[in-house]
């Protein structure tokens, strides 16, 4: 007997090959009001701020879905979740809104699909920059180049804390959870660090740029489409707390060789 539609499942390369293009959407909803004057902020309940084109760009995402995917689970950040299943797509249409409504390059699109809970697809796409980072698992991590052909991309071979570069987002973060103590102990352990914020320095941690990235204060959308591309570039992704989970709210990424060591360093109040 043949197997019915609803039988027949979309792999993994399918599904990447449609996140791609739901990058692409959302690319020029998201360009075409970059920087325009009378760009509408509003606020929401939370204080933060929304654009109109973070509304703009989950609706174009999320009617691509409808059509393409009418059985999948939705969360986005602006109009929250819909649908039940094991399949969920996960999207925050402007990951960086502040630096959106500020005119300044540094904002991507995020969009993941999890299945059963794990997130299998990642695209991160920051069209401002020209630059876009994608992957599925066992499908590997790329990136484009300058002449558009994708090129693929691996986590640091660096294993010395003290040889290594890493990102901490922003000490109010670290403040807020109680944790400055743990942060002097890392910027103090490595060679490097600074707050680039966002979803780049994860990106550039895939690339082999950095060897850690932690933050505070996410929700799964600001997380779920980073995991995949770290983990298929040799990297590890996990919560602060060790765990595997996106709803924790926190990161704790790094190139996999050095996260046991980075764990004891932010994690144990005697490592100097």
């Amino acid at each position: 007997m043949s197997p019915t539609p609803d039988e027949i499942l979309p792999t993994l390369a399918d599904d990447l090959a449609l996140a791609l293009r739901l990058a692409d959407a959302a690319d020029a909803v998201a360009m075409a009001r970059f920087d325009a004057a009378g760009l509408r902020i509003d606020t929401k309940a939370d204080r933060t701020h929304v654009t109109e084109a973070d509304l703009a760009t989950e609706r174009a995402i999320r009617e691509i879905l409808d059509a393409e995917r009418p059985g999948d689970a939705v969360l986005g950040e602006e109009y929250g979740t819909s649908g039940d299943t094991a399949r969920r797509w996960v999207i925050d249409p402007i990951d960086g809104t502040h630096n959106y409504m500020r005119g300044i390059p540094i904002w991507a699109t995020l969009i993941a699909l999890s299945v059963g809970e794990v997130p299998m697809v990642g695209v991160v796409s920051q069209p401002a920059l020209g630059r876009r980072w994608w992957a599925a698992t066992g499908h590997g991590a790329w990136t484009n180049t300058p002449a558009d052909e994708p090129r693929r991309i691996h986590v640091s071979a660096v294993d010395d804390v003290a040889k290594a570069s890493v990102s901490f987002q922003s000490v109010e973060q670290w403040r807020d959870v109680d944790l400055l103590p743990a942060l002097d102990r890392l910027t103090r352990a490595v060679w490097r660090d600074r707050g680039y914020g966002d979803a780049l320095p994860y990106m550039w941690l895939a690339e082999g740029r950095l060897e850690l990235v932690a933050e505070f204060g996410v929700k799964e959308y600001d997380v779920a489409a980073l995991a995949p591309i770290v983990r298929e570039a040799g990297g590890r992704f996990t919560a602060f707390d060790g765990s595997d989970r996106l709803d924790a709210g926190s990161s704790f990424a790094t190139n996999g060789i050095l996260h046991d060591d980075f764990f004891r360093l932010t994690h144990d109040e005697g490592t100097a």
